[in-house]
């Protein structure tokens, strides 16, 4: 199905434009169909799902007809779609949320990572490392165990037949700074081996910490890029920061983190060899630091 987060971006986009094509506020929009102004500027950041009833009023009352009305209550309706995701409501924390909406409704996902392994991937010894992370800084906005069963089934669903393509760049730093036991680490990186070892859609690529990253500035954060199996759904960059996901559906910026990626990638080891560097890791004494390589 198509993704509900990307079809309710779409939809705020247009209830946006309807209201500025008729020279209304989101107060008086928001007067005309009974709702308060903070619910209409909700519906046009995205950040509800809509309700069809809602809608289809909001398009009377605006006098919106013809293939127009059709084509807006199908975004609508699409946009209104529950994953399995939704079950959890936000107890699985709405970071995670966000991105099992776009992991399921991707046709590929490409990533660099410089603090953790990306959360479809990671084992339950890690996941609970990362939980008592969060409660050292007192930072936990979700339920720990709903979160680690979301976790689960955001792996079997990316690893499900006919799940996306998911390409990796892990930067070396997070193996060696991530304070996370050294016997979780390895139980990480052999879970992670496995996984790329014996799905063909899934590989990572590690970029080691010595390499130089020819042809611009540093990344400064985490980030994610998305391409849907629609041709009118735009491509999508998340970028991770440390209190919020910030999303991109602008051409130029999705355009220089796909850059940022293709360098990222070009510098990092290949898929045999980045294997190989986990398998090093892995297999050391526990009590060994330093690089890998």
């Amino acid at each position: 199905m198509p993704s509900p987060y990307v079809r309710r971006r779409q939809l705020a986009a247009e209830i946006r434009a309807l209201r500025e094509s008729h020279g209304l506020t989101t107060e008086q929009l928001g007067q005309m169909v009974f709702h308060s102004r903070t619910k209409i500027t909700r519906l046009e950041n995205a950040q509800v799902r809509p309700d069809l009833a809602e809608i289809m009023n909001m398009l009377d009352i605006l006098e919106i007809t013809g293939s127009r009305y059709d084509r807006l209550l199908q975004l609508a309706r699409e946009a209104a779609q529950k994953g399995w995701w939704d079950r959890y409501g936000m107890s699985m924390g709405p970071r995670q949320k966000l991105a099992a909406d776009l992991e399921y409704n991707a046709h590929d996902i490409r990533c660099y990572d410089q603090t953790a392994i990306p959360g479809a991937l990671q084992c339950p010894e890690f996941l609970a490392a990362l939980v008592e992370l969060d409660e050292s800084q007192d930072t936990i906005n979700y339920k720990p165990e709903r979160m680690a069963q979301a976790r689960a089934q955001r792996q079997r669903e990316l690893l499900r037949p006919g799940g996306p393509s998911y390409e990796v760049v892990l930067d070396e730093y997070l193996i060696h700074r991530l304070a996370v036991p050294p016997e979780v680490m390895a139980a990480q990186l052999r879970h992670l081996i496995s996984i790329v070892s014996g799905q063909e859609l899934i590989s990572v690529r590690v970029l080691p910490h010595d390499v130089q990253i020819p042809g611009g500035h540093l990344p400064q954060s985490s980030f994610y890029l998305y391409r849907f199996p629609e041709s009118g759904d735009p491509p999508m960059a998340v970028v991770d920061t440390v209190t919020t996901d910030i999303v991109l559906t602008k051409h130029a910026e999705v355009s220089r983190y796909t850059g940022m990626y293709d360098r990222l990638r070009e510098a990092a080891l290949s898929s045999e060899d980045s294997v190989a560097f986990l398998e090093r890791v892995a297999n050391r004494p526990t009590d060994q630091t330093g690089s890998g390589t």
